[in-house]
């Protein structure tokens, strides 16, 4: 007999799909700049500098509480730096309990850098 259970699997990908989207999906949305979305970069801040998704807040952890530049109304796409990485996941749980809707970037930055996808960086300071 098997473990599996169909409708816990069924219910997990539900949520996923519903909760989470990759670094193709999100460059379309930024490409078509349509409705109201903000997407946020988690890293530290000195890895925000080096390069992040092309109009990216920076919200590293210890900011979450009060957070500065999401939108209560639209979706706040949120990644860090790898598929591993669960500083995203724990902002989420920290920003929807607060009342902000989000959605997780599957990959994060390092799923962004390698398929070569557009790059900002911070003016280096003089």
């Amino acid at each position: 007999m098997s473990n599996y259970d169909l409708q816990k699997a069924h219910e997990y990908f539900r949520d996923k799909i519903a909760f989470t989207t990759g670094v193709h999906e999100l460059d379309g949305i930024i490409q078509r700049n349509k409705g109201d979305f903000t997407v946020v970069d988690v890293r530290y801040p000195a890895d925000y500098a080096r390069g992040h998704v092309p109009g990216a807040v920076n919200l590293p952890k210890g900011k979450w509480q009060n957070p500065k530049g999401l939108s209560k109304t639209g979706i706040n796409y949120l990644y860090c730096y790898s598929q591993t990485c669960h500083l995203a996941a724990e902002a989420a749980m920290e920003l929807t309990r607060q009342g902000y809707q989000v959605m997780e970037v599957e990959g994060g930055w390092a799923e962004w850098e390698a398929k070569g996808y557009r790059i900002e960086q911070l003016a280096a300071s003089a």
